[in-house]
């Protein structure tokens, strides 16, 4: 079973969808019950709104120390825009608020001469020189669907940041730390590369290879 975290914030509906198209015959379920994400094969924290907020939400629910349980574990874990943020030490939005510390580094503000949110279709550039299995079959450089004002500035880069995208700044836009993801992309709302990237991670959940 892939539990999809409610905690107010997020399309779950939109990434349920995708996610159960992309990847067949896997169980998706939508929860806010510590419980039930405790006893989830895989994870799936998507997102949008303000970090401090969803950090609050995630104590309130009881699942921070679940999805930090779940993540030490090596379990598979999907986190998506803002949910992808939650994973690092802190972030600037309002001032301050600790995230997760799953990854050690602050989400910041793209640069006051920039338009933001950064919102739109943007290009992906894998890095690194093996293969990604989350983007198997994708191509460099295919386009997916952003919507954020702040990005994740790693305090390593230690072989996880998986792919960059560019905006100003090159920010990390995929990050891979064993069986934990993260995407600053919405693959829900990315059409059909956002369905195989899904479908990769689904088929990865079920049988440890991309499909």
């Amino acid at each position: 079973m892939i539990a999809i975290v409610d905690y107010g914030r997020g399309n779950l509906g939109s990434v349920q969808k995708a996610l159960a198209r992309a990847g067949g015959r896997v169980d998706v379920v939508i929860t806010e019950d510590w419980r039930v994400a405790e006893r989830a094969r895989a994870l799936v924290v998507p997102g949008d709104g303000a970090f401090a907020d969803a950090m609050e939400r995630l104590e309130r629910l009881g699942l921070v120390e679940v999805v930090r349980a779940h993540i030490e574990a090596g379990r598979p874990y999907l986190g998506i825009c803002l949910g992808y943020q939650v994973l690092f030490t802190e972030s600037e939005e309002f001032g301050h608020a600790k995230g997760l510390d799953i990854l050690p580094g602050v989400v910041r503000r793209f640069p006051p001469s920039l338009k933001v949110p950064h919102m739109g279709w943007n290009r992906l550039w894998p890095q690194g020189p093996g293969p990604i299995p989350l983007l198997a079959g994708i191509p460099a450089g295919a386009y997916f669907y952003f919507v954020h004002s702040y990005f994740p500035e790693p305090a390593t880069l230690d072989g996880w940041v998986s792919a960059t995208c560019e905006y100003g700044v090159t920010f990390a836009a995929l990050v891979a730390r064993g069986a934990c993801w993260g995407t600053q992309f919405h693959p829900e709302k990315s059409q059909g590369w956002g369905l195989r990237l899904l479908g990769n991670f689904a088929a990865l959940v079920q049988t440890g290879e991309p499909c």
